[in-house]
């Protein structure tokens, strides 16, 4: 089973979720009120992801779209479903309004982005083109004023009107959507950071207006008779400049943490040639329906997800994968869309089209673990609830203690704003969804799926690691490499029974025996077919009692073993073969020995997963003898091999490691790794695995690489190292500077520098996760 059979998620009866595009959300608190106000609603939970501007809403029975919608924007912010061209046309209160920096340019009014997600939107780079003009016009009327304010040289007779003249446009339309987000804000109860924002550059600019009114000789002849005129002018304007620049940087900085998964939704093929009639026809690839047969030459890309229906080929599966070796194909062999045909013509049965093809089913998972919320998020939710109110209580207690200690008003005032200002928390609402984002985003192009958040906690302590050796170590592929025959019976007969009784099965040791007896001539036919699983086969094959399978379903079956055939088998699983028995009749008639082989690069993997402080456990359903060899070749130590293990043992070997004291990873490919992995503290399905074992894990590596793996918990773990980095500098910033700004000791001018430069450095510091692994 190839990659393209991820599953494909089906509807349930029960709760659904519903994803929303919510616009205008600038801060941590902005997220924690949207929260809060959905988690009112009866047995609705939601997850709101900033840099995204997206939430996953879980919505219980009787709770429509439109009252999930209706409730965001009474908080005031813009709910729209997404993708949902109809909603984004409804009235709403106060919609848009909320710290919305784009709220009235390059967004709502702009051609074409009507029904655009948000990623395609921040692909054009909407955000950061309104925040331009508004930069550059704070920008051009900042320096004139800083200049004339600092430097008495450059002063002259009323220059304090000049200057208050070249701050009023700062400070009204290029500070508007901090003042307007603030004024929605108090409406409805409530505070951001642009209320911090909004309070202090006004109260600066207010103070020096109402300071020069009163006193109107105050700059008639240069600079006050103190040396200085105590004109907050130049704070009003450089804080806005600087908290617009931070803006424009971080907005430019999101939109490449994005890239990832905007690249990997690229992907897919735009146009598609359809066999109709027996012409080829040229058709978007969008058009495609399930059953079509479509052309696929060298070169091109396969429009969707199918299955050859002829031709043969080598596909070049690096886009999904991330695997740079092409994979061959031929007829009945299943294909994944957005792959490359590297050199045979192929007809193709498209299987899967639109939302359910693999390459759209990952954005989905891609997208579902970005919106998601990692546990040590939760804290800097909880901490930016109450923040916003905390800071102003703090901004007016240094007011009034400077004022009572000191009696000096101005140092007062600058203290105060100098606290509203360097306390917005933009760092710590940024701090963990633009690490997630960038993260899971280069996952995606190497091939990894991660399906939440809590994995990349759970990767931080896993220490055990239990790997399934067929199709995981090992290719899977077993091929027969001898027939001993017991009790005089011939080779062919023995190889001829076996294949027709196995070719019922669908075991891979069953296909490999039945394709090579396939190979020797045609197989009788079967009747009364029976299978144990972990056990054997069973069936009447020309009147005669044929069994194949293990030692104990022989003897199950009353199929006594002499010593002479037990020596066989020893004989066989020395040479590291995996041995079957095939019994005719109630006597044993011969072994077919069979022989898997180890894929390439699962030595170095191994050793990659020992280097991320990770014990390798070999865990196989074959014999001791077959399990040992393999795990003396990958470099896996003899008492970490569980062997003759049943599917059941699978759960059990994860419950002992568990037991003991280890924190368990499992990888596996199969149906019969599926409970594992679900019991596992950290599931790993491999891609080419099946839906059932997909579906189970929690990591998924779209390639059948070993490697992958230990790739996808080492980029897990780097990734939560940046989330916690981030979350560390963002909380380490405002417990420093608020303190420092209160007892008077930083200017408000820097403190506006400070604010928004770690913004964009804790956005830099996600993006570093681009380069993982190159």
């Amino acid at each position: 089973m190839s990659a393209s059979e991820i599953l494909s998620q089906t509807a349930t009866p029960g709760p659904r979720t519903v994803e929303l595009d919510i616009e205008g959300m600038t801060c941590a608190s902005c997220v924690s009120r949207v929260e809060r106000k959905l988690g009112k609603l009866d047995g609705v939970s939601a997850s709101v992801n900033l840099p995204l501007e997206s939430a996953q809403v879980t919505v219980p029975a009787g709770i429509t779209n439109q009252q999930i919608i209706d409730t965001v924007n009474a908080t005031g912010y813009k709910a729209t479903v997404k993708n949902d061209p109809a909603t984004r046309t409804m009235p709403m209160h106060d919609a848009g309004a909320h710290g919305s920096l784009d709220s009235h340019q390059g967004m709502d009014h702009e051609p074409g982005h009507e029904g655009m997600d948000h990623t395609d939107h921040m692909a054009h780079g909407g955000t950061a083109a309104s925040l331009r003009p508004r930069l550059i016009l704070a920008a051009i009327l900042t320096i004139p004023v800083f200049l004339i304010s600092m430097f008495p040289a450059l002063q002259f007779p009323q220059w304090g009107w000049v200057v208050g003249a070249l701050t009023l446009p700062v400070v009204t339309w290029s500070a508007w959507p901090f003042h307007r987000a603030a004024a929605i804000n108090a409406r409805h109860f409530a505070s951001t950071m642009d209320t911090l924002v909004s309070i202090g550059v006004s109260a600066a600019f207010l103070f020096s207006t109402v300071t020069m009114l009163m006193d109107p000789m105050l700059t008639a002849h240069g600079a006050h008779m103190s040396g200085h005129a105590p004109l907050y002018f130049e704070v009003s304007a450089v804080v806005v400049t600087f908290l617009l620049l931070g803006r424009y940087l971080e907005a430019k900085a999101k939109s490449k943490a994005g890239d990832a998964l905007k690249a990997l939704l690229s992907l897919g093929a735009k146009e598609a040639t359809v066999l109709r009639d027996g012409v080829e026809v040229k058709v978007p690839a969008a058009e495609l329906a399930v059953g079509e047969i479509f052309v696929v030459r060298p070169g091109e890309k396969i429009a969707t997800d199918g299955i050859i229906t002829d031709g043969t080929s080598a596909v070049d599966t690096s886009l999904i994968t991330g695997e740079s070796l092409p994979v061959d194909v031929t007829v009945d062999d299943a294909v994944t869309g957005a792959t490359i045909n590297t050199s045979g013509r192929l007809l193709v049965r498209a299987s899967r089209v639109g939302a359910e093809t693999t390459l759209a089913q990952m954005g989905k998972l891609v997208s579902a673990a970005q919106a998601g919320k990692a546990p040590i998020a939760r804290l800097a939710d909880r901490i930016s609830a109450v923040f916003v109110p905390v800071v102003l209580v703090i901004a007016v207690l240094t007011f009034a203690l400077w004022l009572i200690f000191s009696g000096d008003v101005q140092a007062a005032f600058t203290a105060a704003v100098a606290v509203l200002i360097i306390a917005c928390p933009c760092a710590l609402g940024l701090a963990t969804p633009v690490g997630l984002l960038t993260g899971t985003g280069r996952a995606a192009q190497l091939g990894i799926l991660i399906k939440g958040p809590q994995v990349l906690e759970d990767t931080r302590t896993v220490d055990t690691i239990l790997l399934d050796k067929t199709g995981t170590v090992t290719e899977g592929k077993l091929s027969v490499v001898d027939v001993v025959p017991l009790a005089q019976v011939p080779p062919a007969d023995v190889l001829r029974m076996a294949g027709a009784v196995e070719s019922h099965s669908e075991h891979p040791i069953a296909h490999a025996i039945a394709d090579h007896a396939r190979t020797r001539g045609d197989l009788p036919e079967v009747q009364e077919f029976t299978s144990a699983p972990g056990g054997g086969v069973r069936a009447v094959i020309e009147g005669n009692t044929v069994l194949a399978g293990r030692a104990g379903w022989l003897e199950e079956n009353g199929v006594e073993l002499s010593e002479a055939d037990r020596a066989a088998l020893v004989t066989a699983q020395r040479r590291g073969t995996t041995a079957i028995w095939v019994a005719v009749d109630g006597k044993a008639a011969g072994l077919i020995a069979l022989k898997d082989t180890i894929k390439a690069g699962s030595v170095e993997a191994i050793a990659r997963l020992k280097e991320l402080g990770l014990r390798p456990i070999l865990l196989t359903g074959d014999n001791a003898a077959v399990a040992a060899q393999v795990a003396a070749t990958v470099g896996i130590a003899p008492e970490d091999v569980f062997a003759d293990v049943l599917p059941e043992g699978k759960v059990e070997a994860v419950k002992k490691l568990q037991a003991a004291g280890a924190t368990v990873a499992m990888a596996g490919d199969g149906v019969n790794d599926a409970a594992a992995l679900a019991q596992a503290d950290l599931g790993i399905a491999m891609g080419s695995g099946t839906d059932v074992a997909i579906e189970a894990a929690d990591l998924t590596v779209m390639g059948n690489d070993l490697g992958q793996v230990a790739t996808a918990i080492a980029l897990s773990r780097k990734t939560l190292g940046t989330i916690k980095t981030n979350l560390f500098w963002a909380f380490f910033y405002n417990a420093i500077g608020i303190p420092v700004a209160a007892l008077g000791l930083l200017n408000p001018m820097i403190a506006g520098a400070a604010m928004a430069a770690s913004s964009v450095l804790v956005v830099a510091n996600s993006l570093r996760l681009r380069r993982f692994g190159k």
